[in-house]
């Protein structure tokens, strides 16, 4: 018998039983999933904000909270996983949706309308972050040096693409279905998910287009979150690998790297705050003490984060409820008709908060009588007032807490003793975009009054 022969062998380089193509839905569960882990983390390589808001302190290793950025290569691990695990999926999910010709028209508008927000939120976080970034050239694997864009500029556009996104959803309709960790396809929950979303960029360009903010805000009045079961969230699985990222820094990793910043628990000692023993444990005798900020500290004599915290189901919030309700006070201040008083839409912030975290209605009727609470008689400005208790509410979404403190300048935080820096107003470009895309890298941090944390967002007047 004579022995065969191919022309080729590239036909056994070939695993017949690996997947070669991905169906689209399945790529915004992986961006979904992506997008929670790097915003809910707390490793110290990837998402040092909890440092930044002082909400918490370290304990063995304090660089970080020290505002040291380029030992761990932080900015490059934030970064990343926005590019690569979030927006490059959400792009390939949308190609691959909009070439099925066999999805039902309307299933696919809602479903390409869901991924346009996701979209939004993704990019709006590298703004917040970085300043200029690669936007209208990123993501083409044609174009591997892509120019930064204006950072006020691609605000502008993901305003339009996020108004041409709510346009598209058809409340008949579903959507990603069981691909969808939000909200499980449910297109009136995206709807509720895109004007929220919608407000909370109208507020963030409020200081520096009061105008277009109003425009906007006013726009999203009676079609925003009105409970915390609607808020934006990923529910995480109690086992590995889909687990909080929270509760594999603090348990699964075996280490005791942090305690509360005495910023946070100063503050809500000092107004018996009713979330103090859901944000931290108490200590032996029953009082909560937090670490010094900026400085290593001692993990038993402080106290550790809460209990909550050590759930591996504990929900990533990417918009909560209660950030709704504070957004909606400040654009009362600000003489935004959405409706109500800002005392209400503050006082159902904090009652959203204190609930979301298991508390009572009873202790946030206590909580909001307290004269340094109480709308009527807190100290400061409606920023101050707002500022100071979105802060808190922010707790376990450290990157949109930071950026609310950088906006509103509320409270008001003192750089730790032994900081390399002023706190950060924005995160540095990774060394590694100098190193492969240098002119415009450079060009970026010159646009933008050089590459330090202290050059400011555009939305960051004050």
């Amino acid at each position: 018998m004579a022995p065969s022969c191919v022309d080729s062998l590239d036909d056994y380089n070939i695993n017949k039983k690996a997947a070669t193509d991905a169906p689209g839905a399945t790529l915004v569960t992986s961006a979904e999933r992506s997008l929670a882990i790097i915003t809910s983390s707390s490793s110290v390589n990837n998402n040092p904000f909890r440092f930044y808001a002082q909400y918490w302190a370290a304990t063995t290793y304090p660089d970080e909270s020290q505002f040291v950025i380029a030992t761990r290569q932080v900015d490059r691990n934030f970064w990343d996983p926005l590019y690569r695990d979030v927006l490059a999926d959400l792009k390939e999910a949308k190609r691959l949706i909009t070439a099925d010709a066999f999805l039902d028209p309307k299933i696919k508008a809602n479903q390409l309308a869901s991924i346009e927000t996701l979209e939004v939120l993704a990019w709006s976080i590298l703004v917040n972050t970085f300043g200029d970034v690669p936007y209208s050239q990123a993501l083409d694997i044609t174009n591997v040096l892509p120019k930064y864009d204006d950072d006020a500029a691609i605000y502008a556009d993901l305003i339009v693409r996020l108004d041409k996104a709510i346009g598209m959803f058809d409340a008949s309709a579903t959507g990603l279905g069981t691909a969808d960790l939000i909200y499980s396809g449910s297109t009136a929950s995206w709807i509720r998910f895109a004007n929220s979303l919608k407000l909370r960029l109208g507020m963030t360009i409020a200081d520096v287009d009061a105008a277009k903010a109003k425009t906007m805000v006013e726009a999203t009045a009676g079609k925003v979150f009105t409970s915390n079961t609607q808020h934006a969230a990923i529910k995480f699985l109690a086992t590995t690998p889909n687990t909080n990222p929270v509760y594999s820094d603090l348990v699964l990793s075996g280490r005791a790297d942090f305690v509360g910043g005495n910023t946070l628990v100063d503050r809500m000692n000092t107004l018996n705050d009713p979330r103090r023993d859901d944000y931290f444990k108490a200590l032996a005798n029953g009082t909560f003490k937090g670490g010094t900020v900026g400085a290593p500290n001692s993990y038993a004599a402080n106290s550790a984060p809460g209990a909550k915290l050590e759930d591996p189901t504990m929900p990533g919030v990417l918009l909560s409820y209660a950030e709704v309700e504070f957004l909606l006070a400040e654009a009362v201040e600000r003489g935004f008709n959405v409706g109500g008083t800002a005392m209400s839409h503050y006082d159902a912030g904090v009652t959203a908060s204190i609930l979301e975290w298991g508390g009572t209605t009873t202790e946030a009727t206590l909580y909001l009588a307290q004269p340094e609470v109480n709308y009527l008689t807190a100290p400061g400005t409606y920023k101050q007032k707002i500022g100071t208790q979105k802060w808190i509410a922010l707790y376990s979404n450290p990157v949109q807490g930071w950026t609310e403190w950088r906006r509103l300048d509320a409270p008001a935080l003192v750089k730790p003793a032994a900081a390399i820096s002023a706190i950060p107003l924005r995160l540095t470009y990774p060394t590694t975009e100098f190193n492969s895309n240098g002119d415009n890298a450079n060009a970026a941090a010159t646009a933008i009054g050089g590459n330090t944390v202290t050059s400011k967002i555009f939305w960051d007047k004050f």
